[in-house]
């Protein structure tokens, strides 16, 4: 298990991983001579964190530590996974890798961020070669799931199945490219369609708005969530693959591409792309650009997500694996007081035009902690599989206080009973100063998805929730309970 990373290089790239990491609760020391490195990087941290606190409605992680250090000698000491994110030089890139060797444990996993550079040259100083791995990701690297996972000749399999399982445990989609190519599998499809949008520019058929404008509201959009050769297979109708390879195929040899040219690249078109590319988008700043992307990426995922399909099944994956982490056991429950069972900053977008949060958002702190009650007691994803839960069949929320936008709250829960069929809950949710902004009582009923009828819990539930629920009944009754709607205090 990964605890602590090196990050060699803070730039974009290396930012990027340094926010999934601590996201993933990784501590990680940082190294990159830059005199600005640490005020770049905590502008990406900021922005991760922006987008993290809306990706998913599970509890985030405790976040990892973030340390700069003054040598790479002093990042790398003690770390289990060294990412390498320096400049794209294979020189520069070899001499970190003799430092990093002088210093870093035998079995470090060391990573390289390329786009382009082979493993096998990467490699082929290094006096432990079998560690090193390319993890090529994509901007932003704490949104984005896929990474390149790629070994030169010199790897060891283990360590490229190690990366495998790591970076599929941080939310991410590995995929492993079993052979090595310049530029990998990703960029050399980025590197085609960069190659004719300048021509497309360079002879003026369109302008760069024109071109974005084309692929985000056209085949973007397919793309996102059903990649090449899916979407084909689609467009090719009943018949499927076979026929659309038969009525496209022939138009390959047609003259119709410039991929085995490019453009002059000279001060007339670098002119002519960048006066293009202001008036697009030279009325947003990069910061407000990263924002803009990092919602609209967050609001695709969680799409996708609900419709159980490509990125969307890598995050709930990931969701999953957050809900169940933060799961606490019955045993490390004090039964004599009520149960933290959700603690969160409220996301920007649960808050209505007055920055307050929303009264349906109440609503889902008080599931999400009985989601995390269920989970304490073994109502976990794979109880549910095996065909019970526990449904809600009425709910009474008393709105006390307000709450706005990037503030801390949590709930805590009490059992009001807990036996049979029966799971009766309270829980008031505090904000972190102490307020109490709300209540919410709620019964649910354990049910049978097989038949969809009310049936008692596994022995193995009852046996978790009933102690919990005798514990509670000593306690004094919480102000609230029973209330019907409009009944005087």
């Amino acid at each position: 298990m990964i605890s602590h990373a090196a990050i060699i290089g803070g730039g974009v790239i290396g930012a990027g991983w340094a926010a999934r990491l601590i996201e993933n609760g990784i501590d990680i020391t940082i190294f990159d001579p830059a005199k600005d490195a640490e005020a770049k990087m905590q502008a990406v941290l900021d922005n991760a964190d922006r987008a993290y606190a809306r990706l998913t409605m599970a509890a985030r992680l405790r976040k990892g530590s973030v340390r700069f250090t003054g040598s790479i000698a002093e990042a790398v000491d003690g770390a289990q996974l060294i990412v390498e994110s320096v400049p794209e030089r294979l020189d520069i890139k070899q001499s970190v890798y003799a430092e990093i060797e002088k210093s870093a444990s035998k079995d470090a996993l060391i990573a390289s961020s390329t786009s382009g550079i082979m493993p096998t040259d990467l490699q082929a100083k290094m006096e432990t070669p079998g560690r090193l791995i390319v993890a090529h990701p994509f901007n932003p690297v704490y949104l984005l799931p896929v990474v390149e996972i790629v070994g030169g000749r010199a790897t060891d399999a283990a360590m490229i199945a190690r990366a495998m399982e790591f970076y599929a445990g941080i939310g991410m989609k590995p995929i492993h490219v079993k052979k090595e190519i310049e530029a990998f599998v990703a960029d050399r499809l980025l590197e085609s369609i960069w190659r004719e949008s300048l021509w497309l520019i360079k002879d003026g058929i369109c302008t760069t708005q024109e071109l974005d404008d084309i692929v985000r509201y056209g085949f973007g959009l397919r793309y996102a969530q059903m990649g090449v050769f899916e979407t084909y297979r689609v467009a090719g109708g009943e018949a499927g693959m076979r026929h659309f390879m038969a009525q496209f195929g022939p138009c390959l040899t047609w003259p119709w591409t410039h991929l085995m040219d490019v453009p002059e690249f000279n001060d007339e078109l670098v002119d002519l792309i960048t006066e293009q590319s202001d008036a697009q988008s030279g009325h947003h700043s990069i910061r407000e650009l990263e924002r803009i992307r990092d919602d609209n990426l967050v609001a695709i995922q969680q799409a996708l997500k609900v419709n159980d399909w490509g990125a969307g099944q890598v995050l709930a994956a990931y969701e999953k694996k957050l809900f169940d982490a933060g799961a606490k056991s019955t045993g490390d429950i004090d039964v004599s007081r009520p149960i933290r069972t959700m603690e969160r900053t409220i996301p920007v977008d649960w808050t209505d035009y007055n920055n307050h949060m929303n009264e349906a958002r109440y609503l889902q702190c008080f599931a999400d902690a009985s989601d995390a009650f269920m989970r304490m007691i073994g109502v976990d994803a794979a109880y549910i599989a095996e065909g019970g839960s526990y449904f809600t069949v009425e709910t009474h929320i008393r709105h006390l206080a307000e709450v706005k936008a990037n503030e801390p709250v949590e709930v805590k829960t009490r059992v009001i009973e807990g036996k049979g069929k029966k799971l009766h809950l309270f829980h008031e949710l505090f904000h972190r100063d102490g307020t109490l902004l709300a209540t919410g009582e709620h019964m649910l009923l354990h049910v049978s998805l097989k038949s969809r009828a009310a049936c008692d819990p596994a022995a193995e539930i009852l046996a978790k929730l009933e102690p919990i629920a005798a514990a509670h009944a000593a306690l004094a009754a919480p102000e609230g309970l029973g209330r019907a709607v409009g009944q005087k205090r």
